[in-house]
């Protein structure tokens, strides 16, 4: 055989052994090409240019500035609440302060109240001192035996008149005294000394006498009035 019929056999052998090759590779090549696709893309393809362009927002701030942000909020709000703490403690401070001299405003008048009360009721009590006082001066030792009757008459007037002068003194000031003869035992009234029988026509339970009398301030008992009881048969306490 000569020379160039042996190179038209060796290269048609090549070209059988090369197509032989890539049928046998093709199966490979398709099933990487499919795993590849699926965990690998290229970096300039399409694909991989969406995903990132969704990943990334450009109106996102960068990452490197999200806690200085983050931080600028919180002291920002710490700054807030201290101002409304210290508005806070500057309320209550006036509030306090209001509330003292509410209470010191109230205590003088009370106090003042008390006093103009008093004045009142020592200015008639003046009197009072002025017609004893008087009384007292019918009396001396200067006075003869037969001036004695006078003298016991200016006193029994100016008696009577010192005893109208104190219940009209009383009248005026809500002072009122108690005189239960008759009436029934009340405890927040009356103080009990002792029983005595009961007589004709007396009720058990009723005041049969007073031997001290009691006195009520405007309905109310500031001393009571010491009385004997009438029960169905004599004992003493």
């Amino acid at each position: 055989m000569s020379k160039k019929g042996r190179s038209a056999e060796l290269g048609n052998t090549a070209t059988r052994s090369l197509w032989a090759v890539w049928w046998w590779m093709q199966p490979l090549l398709a099933s990487s090409a499919v795993s590849y696709g699926r965990g690998w893309l290229h970096p300039f393809s399409t694909v991989t240019q969406r995903t990132a362009g969704e990943d990334c927002n450009p109106e996102d701030p960068p990452d490197e500035l999200g806690p200085s942000l983050a931080e600028r909020a919180l002291k920002l709000k710490a700054v807030k609440l201290e101002k409304e703490v210290q508005g806070f403690t500057v309320r209550y401070q006036r509030a306090v302060t209001d509330g003292e001299n509410v209470r010191r405003r109230t205590q003088r008048c009370v106090e003042d109240a008390k006093i103009v009360g008093i004045q009142c009721f020592c200015k008639d009590l003046v009197e009072v001192a002025d017609i004893l006082e008087k009384t007292t001066e019918c009396i001396s030792e200067e006075t003869e035996p037969g001036d004695r009757k006078l003298t016991l008459e200016k006193i029994f007037r100016g008696l009577s008149f010192l005893e109208t002068k104190l219940k009209s003194l009383f009248a005026k000031h809500g002072l009122e005294k108690l005189t239960p003869v008759g009436d029934k035992y009340d405890p927040h009234e009356h103080e009990l000394i002792c029983h005595v029988p009961a007589g004709v026509g007396v009720q058990p339970g009723t005041v049969a006498s007073v031997r001290q009398d009691g006195y009520k301030l405007h309905g109310r008992a500031i001393r009571l009035a010491q009385v004997e009881l009438v029960v169905g048969s004599h004992r003493r306490l």
